[in-house]
């Protein structure tokens, strides 16, 4: 009998390999990194090639280092990147165009075009999206319309389409030799392109942007067999768990109740509450999405507030700053001033996600002085990620009419005590850190043991959900308000600062 779980974690700057036993214990783990790339400003993109040789050395380093074999493995699941675009050739498998990261802003000028008639909620109705330039649908049309040779390619029928997942999945089931082109409702969910209501690609909006339903992949549930893996470290593995990374941490977090919620601190920041069978349609600037299906078990939806830049503003501070050394330094620094002497940065670097929606945004710091120290800057790197958070939350329960008494976190931030202390100080609310903090692949696990029989049911997972630590909130009343309203009054500095769409993009208009 096959005692382990395997998930590939590819993130926006690492993929990872993990492997689980059957009580959540993780039993190896190899991570790399892949380069980010920036042509011009507001693009990032990744090369689709590196993410693949990554994914071969993780599978195989994480096998290798416990002697564990295919045969050990019962189930591999995925988890990704959300609206990371990549366009590859059926035929070749290879990329037309670099993958273009959910943090690009180049279709800026497509979301003020479209946005003409009918407004920034034109297609929320549809698909629970405003128009943005986070989803994949106008990244899409942007390959299509700008890489010479990919709209005729695209109607032969030679061009395939996938978020990470689909890419992965196609590739790791044989490629052109046969590969799986398939996707979840979690990832199709983000692609603006999928009608909510019917889980199925909506031909109107395809044709808006288009692009050929030929392009795109089957849309499956989050756990089911998809096919068997063929590189040989994992040979005849079965493919069977696909969630975007935010919905496998809220399921990693076992939040399967409706108002559950849980909050990851990675690259970016997402909260995510679970709202049921039912889609909550939002007033106050959040997404609704897909939270997770379970093979022919009903739909269950999620309200999402997004933040662009939160883990992401630590690194810019060591790569482009040089005040850290390695990220986890950002909090040794933040500790040598005893607050944040009235500094505060919005990372406003790729405009501003939930729930403001203002692409036109830039990053500021605010209330400089000559007081302030390379400490006070550290500080309100942190702080930044907790207001956020905050402001977030706060929209989350008026859309659901639901008061949420704690906060379950997860991400590669929590291990920063004194950001989490803040976070429960601001919220005036529990945060808590659970026992196994690596939930966005515990997520894509789970759902891959759920679909082959490793786990009976969800009571299972459940009861391997624990606490690790609990923060409470410590802060007097007028000084959480004062310094939220400062914080406030930063984030309204930094909007409109983009004047001049499609001059910064400097491509053709798409």
């Amino acid at each position: 009998m096959s005692t382990y779980l395997g998930a590939i974690d590819q993130g926006t700057t690492s993929t990872r390999f993990i492997i689980f036993d059957s009580t959540g214990r993780i039993v190896s783990v190899s991570q790399k990194e892949h380069e980010q790339i920036y042509p011009k400003p507001g693009w990032v993109e990744h090369d689709p090639e590196e993410i693949w040789r990554r994914i071969h050395e993780v599978m195989t380093d994480a096998m290798q280092q416990r002697g564990i074999r295919p045969k050990d493995v019962a189930a591999i699941g995925i988890t990704n990147q959300r609206e990371t675009t990549i366009v590859w050739n059926r035929k070749t498998g290879v990329a037309v165009y670099n993958a273009i990261v959910w943090q690009d802003t180049r279709v800026e000028d497509a979301v003020a075009e479209f946005a003409r008639e009918g407004g920034p909620d034109r297609f929320r109705k549809l698909t629970g999206l405003p128009l943005a330039t986070y989803f994949s649908g106008l990244k899409i049309r942007w390959i299509l319309n700008n890489v010479p040779g990919a709209r005729e390619l695209a109607k032969a029928g030679d061009l395939l389409f996938g978020n990470i997942d689909s890419y992965l999945v196609w590739k790791l089931t044989g490629g052109q030799s046969g590969g799986v082109h398939v996707t979840d409702v979690t990832n199709a969910s983000r692609t603006q392109l999928m009608n909510l209501a019917t889980l199925s690609w909506d031909k109107a909006q395809l044709d808006l942007f288009g692009i050929p339903e030929s392009m795109m992949p089957r849309i499956a549930s989050s756990s089911e067999v998809y096919g068997l893996a063929q590189p040989a470290e994992v040979k005849d593995i079965p493919i069977a768990g696909i969630l975007g990374d935010q919905q496998a941490a809220l399921f990693g977090q076992t939040c399967f109740e409706p108002g559950q919620a849980k909050n990851t601190y990675g690259t970016g920041c997402f909260l995510l509450m679970n709202t049921g069978t039912e889609p909550v349609l939002s007033k106050y600037g959040l997404l609704t999405t897909v939270g997770y299906k379970l093979g022919q078990n009903p739909v269950r939806y999620a309200l999402e507030g997004s933040v662009a830049i939160t883990g992401a503003l630590v690194q810019w501070m060591r790569d482009n700053l040089g005040l850290i050394q390695k990220s986890s330094d950002i909090e040794t620094l933040a500790r040598t001033v005893k607050d944040n002497g009235g500094v505060y940065f919005v990372p406003a670097f790729s405009g501003l996600f939930a729930p403001y929606w203002k692409s036109d945004a830039r990053g500021v710091i605010a209330g400089l002085t000559r007081y302030a120290n390379k400490g006070h800057l550290a500080r309100a790197v942190l702080e930044a990620t907790a207001y956020q958070t905050r402001e977030v939350l706060e929209a989350m329960e008026l859309d659901s009419g639901r008061k949420l008494e704690s906060l379950r976190t997860d991400g590669g931030m929590v291990e920063d005590d004194l950001l989490m202390q803040f976070q429960a100080d601001i919220l005036n609310r529990d945060v808590i850190r659970p026992l196994i903090k690596e939930t966005t692949a515990l997520g894509a696990s789970y759902a891959a043991g759920l679909a082959v029989g490793f786990y009976k049911d969800l009571g299972e997972l459940r009861r391997q959900w624990g606490v690790d630590h609990v923060w409470k909130c410590h802060m007097e009343e007028d000084t959480r308000e004062r310094l939220y309203s400062e914080w406030k009054k930063a984030v309204t500095r930094s909007f409109g600062w983009v004047e001049e769409r499609g001059l910064r993009a400097g491509a053709k208009a798409s």
